[in-house]
């Protein structure tokens, strides 16, 4: 996979020349709630994170742009890439069947980026089974009546698929407690500053800050050894 919103690497810290391994944010919401405008205006505000794009059979909506929104592929690429277990998750949502790269997550994350993977509760446990670093985000609507006005006013779905996705919502819904974090997105701006406060939060766990500062922790060590 590649990654349109990726501008310059991580940086290090001097005296520090080893990269920090980055973390992996799994995002999921009821279709309409608002996750992927947020996880975007995060993404353009922070050079360290990088949004998975997903390989999708579904045909392309107006406006979509392969490589971009998903990697559009079909059935047959699909199941190939899958049959090699390239995939760190995998759905079958609506007829249609998404996946995430494997060997794009490892990639990045050894370069020292945290990813963001925007998929469902089904998706997000496979990626605990695999990842069990990985850090869970769940966010919900204010109320299921705006989420449904919500889906009316984006004009990209039939009557039907409207009411099969508020089905899978109250369903998706169900599975909140699964995640450690929860955003209620009723207040875009505010729920967007919740989402950067989690991230910066894992950014400053012991063992990932031990690792970023190991030199300077290791001399300040050495320093009161000599004292």
């Amino acid at each position: 996979m590649s990654n349109s919103h990726m501008t310059s690497s991580p940086s290090t810290e001097p005296g520090n020349s080893s990269v920090q391994r980055g973390s992996v944010y799994v995002i999921s919401a009821p279709s309409g709630a608002g996750k992927t405008s947020l996880v975007r205006a995060l993404v353009q505000s922070d050079n360290g994170l990088l949004i998975s794009i997903s390989h999708t059979t579904r045909t392309k909506r107006p406006g979509e742009i392969n490589g971009d929104h998903y990697h559009f592929v079909s059935q047959q690429e699909f199941r190939e890439i899958s049959e090699r277990d390239g995939f760190i998750e995998d759905a079958h949502v609506f007829g249609n069947d998404y996946g995430t790269s494997r060997d794009w997550v490892e990639l990045q994350r050894a370069a020292g980026y945290d990813i963001i993977l925007e998929i469902d509760w089904q998706g997000a446990r496979q990626v605990k089974e695999k990842v069990r670093d990985s850090i869970g985000i769940f966010i919900l609507p204010p109320s299921l009546e705006q989420l449904e006005e919500r889906l009316c006013q984006r004009r990209q779905d039939s009557s039907e698929i409207i009411r099969q996705r508020m089905k899978a919502a109250v369903e998706e819904i169900h599975h909140f407690n699964e995640y450690q974090y929860l955003i209620i997105n009723n207040d875009f701006d505010i729920a967007l500053k919740d989402l950067r406060i989690i991230i910066e939060s894992q950014r400053l766990n012991q063992l990932r800050q031990a690792s970023k500062h190991a030199n300077l922790i290791t001399g300040l060590l050495a320093t009161q050894a000599q004292d």
